[in-house]
């Protein structure tokens, strides 16, 4: 057993060397320790492909990378509610690690789609912790299939990109366990994820990198997570403390800083040694197991990695409209097709540490004329060139959505509407031609104020290298489309229910929506939308019939009854008794499957309930309670087309203390402003913050540079994403993480010097800065 051998050689380790594996070599391996025959392992990005960088290294995606497949997005195959599919995406996606020799994959990220306006919601799978967790869950085991490990992140509550590094998100407990944790705890506890990492933020007012009642109370404790936790790149703040709490790795290399606070911890008696004895064996247990996979001869076939992420984007886009068929496209009939994500500049991923260096890249132009249609095309920016296009064919294609620079790991989206440019495209096509198709591309909701006027809407959302092969088979008809919405598309961003308090400056966000997340509000306060939680179109119909309930099991009948095999996705919901003391949603998913049917075929699918299907968090218990009464179990083609309904009396409890009003909790966390001139410069203020005094102006230049150094200047890069990630990420990083990327330059005693000479203690400033740590 590795554990065995693991806590063998952490007995032979002196304090030092068990000290050194708690932090990173350099960007993506560990430490070895070469006494004892120890290697190191490299981790490397994902969560929808395997992002190596060789060369030159960063975290932000920036410096080349090794080519691999790069799948759909997360947000795409969600829609997919395809649990096997995302087994062999991870499959693939393990095996390519094996071949690349890389240990652990950074992914996937499960964090719940709060906002449609978070920056990084192309890298996440859902608003429902219910889809989140089971589709996690199946890449996991895929990816840890081939004996590669996995980093389950960002825990916890990570939803937002603005100030992620300092700020707070303050969340009470009921939302907290069954909104925000709910995923995590389910992967941990199906798919046992070798790591977990740790998320840049405050939960309630402590860093996550050093919060024990999630490292080590819920995840340890609660869950039996018995794996390592590893920080997000320089997301540690203190580091004893960061220990104490169950944080193994600290990622990338710190300069050797934190670990000889750790080994004068120990030596002085701040630290308790048998803490640091456990988190060095779990890193060498981690190191062990990896070494087993590496053994491993296997082969690799890339074309049928392609083929299968051609397969997810075509599983995975959403037919949001289908007006009078206008698809499947006829053959023989003369295609416009408009817009240059369609041919010269695909948008397949998005922007930051998840982007991939695609083997090959297909485009739905060329894949459209391979499969025998007749096509003319143009890039779309002029519009009389679009107008006089679209005359002259029979359907127009216009592809839209949003570019690099709209969304992108390091900020958030400010608006829901498509660039301007988009809209005119759209709207120029339909003043030529009634018959138009908008395909949109685009890693979240958008508003579609065209919606009414164009005959079919395709969302493709980011459909990976092989896309623009998927959606050509879903135009063409090689392909039913078969995806539904893992997210609602709401009609306004003031419709949203984190409105205002989502992004708006503050460094503690208030979640006053607590359990009301996605279609959650929208059906129990009844507040439209443009389109629903689980909404999906096809070139076909379904029927649902039989439908039984009780409490351990339900059952429904599905008929195909077109003309074309298709596949639907059957949702099954939970509505909590109307004599409910409970503030609960309106229906809460609590089960989907996925069934393919040829025209005619009926099949009965039974959905297995469990006591956590009609369970809530009980604050006052501490733990999770079922209220008893009659509930409302549903199936339904989305949260908002419920099908067949039945009445279940469920046994429970009648010990309840709930409340709606918040009003004293949100005063836990950060002061909820920014830093205003003449208050004190900590380790935790950043660049902006900085900016009134002489030095903090001189050592924004410095970092700056440096940085610019490292990723490239923004503003000579020529990406207009990677610029705006870049530009984000340099003012709202705190000068501490500043610190452990300056490789020597300024560790934390110099560090502290600079902040008590800033802080007008010049003296005591110039003394610390000759200390070593």
């Amino acid at each position: 057993m590795n554990s065995k051998k693991a806590a063998e050689l952490v007995a032979q380790m002196t304090l030092k060397e068990k000290a050194s594996l708690c932090s990173g070599a350099d960007t993506w391996h560990t430490k070895a320790v070469g006494r004892l025959n120890l290697p190191a392992i490299m981790l490397a990005d994902g969560p929808h492909g395997l992002r190596k960088q060789v060369g030159r290294m960063d975290n932000m995606g920036v410096n080349i990378s090794a080519p691999a497949t790069c799948f759909p997005a997360a947000a795409t195959t969600a829609n997919s509610f395809d649990r096997e599919l995302l087994r062999e995406i991870g499959a693939a996606i393990g095996a390519e690690a094996l071949k690349e020799r890389v240990s652990v994959v950074l992914g996937p990220g499960v964090n719940i789609k709060r906002s449609p306006l978070c920056g990084r919601n192309f890298e996440y799978f859902s608003e429902d912790p219910y889809v989140a967790g089971e589709l996690g869950a199946a890449i996991t085991e895929g990816i840890q299939s081939r004996g590669v490990g996995t980093s389950l992140k960002h825990f916890a509550a990570n939803n937002q990109e603005q100030y992620r590094m300092i700020g707070n998100s303050a969340i009470d407990e009921r939302a907290l366990r069954e909104i925000y944790l709910a995923a995590f705890e389910k992967i941990v506890k199906k798919a046992k994820p070798r790591t977990v990492m740790c998320s840049y933020n405050k939960v309630n007012g402590v860093f996550a990198s050093e919060n024990k009642e999630l490292l080590t109370d819920i995840l340890r404790d609660e869950w039996g997570f018995d794996g390592v936790v590893i920080s997000d790149w320089n997301a540690v703040n203190d580091r004893v403390e960061g220990i104490r709490a169950g944080l193994d790795l600290e990622m990338p290399a710190s300069g050797g800083f934190n670990d000889r606070i750790l080994a004068r911890a120990v030596r002085r008696g701040e630290l308790d040694g048998e803490i640091l004895d456990r988190t060095a064996r779990r890193l060498v247990e981690l190191v062990l197991d990896s070494l087993d996979a590496m053994k491993t001869d296997f082969s690799i076939d890339l074309e049928a990695h392609h083929k299968l992420a051609r397969k997810a984007q075509a599983e995975s886009a959403v037919l949001l409209k289908n007006e009078n068929a206008v698809l499947p496209l006829k053959k023989g009939g003369k295609i416009a097709v408009i817009g240059d994500f369609a041919k010269e500049k695909p948008r397949y991923q998005g922007a930051g540490s998840s982007r991939i260096n695609p083997l090959k890249l297909d485009n739905t132009y060329d894949e459209l004329i391979k499969l025998g249609f007749e096509a003319t095309y143009c890039g779309g920016s002029d519009i009389e060139e679009i107008k006089k296009l679209a005359a002259s064919a029979e359907t127009v294609l216009v592809f839209a959505g949003l570019p690099d620079e709209y969304e992108s790991e390091g900020f958030d989206r400010v608006t829901l509407d498509l660039p301007e440019a988009h809209n005119a495209m759209i709207e120029a096509a339909v003043s030529a031609n009634p018959n138009v198709v908008v395909i949109l591309q685009c890693g979240a909701p958008v508003l579609m104020p065209w919606s009414g006027t164009v005959k079919g809407i395709l969302l493709a959302y980011l459909g990976g290298q092989a896309g623009g092969g998927g959606i050509a088979d879903l135009l063409a008809g090689v392909k039913n489309p078969c995806g539904k919405l893992a997210e609602t598309f709401p009609l306004a961003i003031e419709d949203t229910p984190c409105y205002g308090n989502f992004s708006n400056g503050d460094l503690s966000v208030e979640y006053r929506e607590s359990i009301f997340v996605g279609y959650r509000h929208y059906n129990t306060f009844n507040k439209p939308v443009a389109f629903p939680f689980g909404f999906g179109l096809s070139y076909t119909g379904f029927e649902y019939s039989d439908f039984s309930a009780g409490a351990e099991s339900a059952s429904v009948t599905v008929k195909n009854t077109g003309s074309v095999a298709g596949a639907e996705i059957v949702q099954l919901y939970i509505s909590a008794p109307e004599t409910s003391k409970v503030y609960r949603a309106a229906r809460e998913l609590k089960g989907f499957e996925k069934v393919f049917l040829e025209p005619g075929e009926s099949r009965t699918i039974t959905f297995a309930l469990e006591a956590r299907s009609f369970e809530y968090y009980n604050r006052k218990k501490g733990n999770w309670d079922t209220e008893r009464g009659e509930y409302t179990i549903s199936v339904g083609a989305s949260s908002a087309d419920i099908r067949a309904s039945a009445s279940v009396n469920v046994a429970g409890s009648e010990d309840f203390n709930e409340t709606l009003n918040f009003d004293g909790f949100f005063s836990v966390g950060l002061p909820p402003k920014r830093r205003v001139a003449g208050e004190a410069i900590h380790a935790n203020c950043t660049l902006e913050d900085i900016k009134d005094k002489r030095l903090g102006r001189l050592m924004k230049k410095i970092i700056v540079g440096k940085t610019n150094a490292i990723y490239g200047d923004p503003d000579n890069n020529g990406d207009e994403g990677f610029k705006r990630m870049a530009e984000a990420t340099q003012l709202e990083t705190p000068l501490r993480a500043y610190g452990m990327m300056s490789e020597g330059l300024l560790p934390p005693a110099r560090l502290e010097g600079v902040l008590r000479i800033m802080n007008g203690k010049p003296l005591r400033g110039i003394l610390r800065l000759f200390r070593t740590i």
